[in-house]
């Protein structure tokens, strides 16, 4: 709802709809991506640790670009799972930290992470087989 009351736009659009994620008009579908996407996922991971300023946001989360992890957080902020407080101080200070919603994604999102780390070995074995059964077929096609 707005400031006076009134539905909002967007959730005039989805009121007939039942929240489906496989559901390609489901708006569900993008938060899922900002999520569960490289850069979300592991932006919010870093996130449950605690409230962080962007550079040492951006220091945690190895590899992403300034560009990629502003983007990232602007989407996460609009979903609703991270804020953005901003100090008025001089020079500006400006702290992220995951909101309620955004804490229980990332417990889910860690949860993953930690079963996908506990099971590399497996992984990598994995690949190994694939790699050496592809150049097996690879004279063949």
């Amino acid at each position: 709802m707005d400031e006076t009351g009134a539905p909002h736009p967007c959730q005039e659009d989805f009121a007939d709809l039942a929240f489906d994620v496989f559901s390609k008009r489901c708006p569900s579908r993008g938060t899922l991506e900002h999520a569960t996407g490289r850069w979300g996922s592991l932006t919010l991971g870093a996130l449950y640790e605690g409230s962080l300023r962007f550079n040492a946001l951006r220091r945690r989360v190895d590899g992403v670009s300034e560009k990629m992890l502003s983007q990232t957080l602007h989407a996460l902020q609009r979903d609703g799972l991270v804020h953005r407080e901003a100090q008025p101080t001089n020079p500006p200070r400006v702290d992220y930290e995951l909101t309620p919603l955004g804490r229980q994604v990332a417990e889910r999102l860690l949860s993953l992470i930690e079963l996908v780390e506990g099971r590399m070995d497996e992984v990598l074995a994995a690949r190994a087989r694939y790699d050496e059964a592809g150049r097996d077929f690879a004279g063949t096609a």
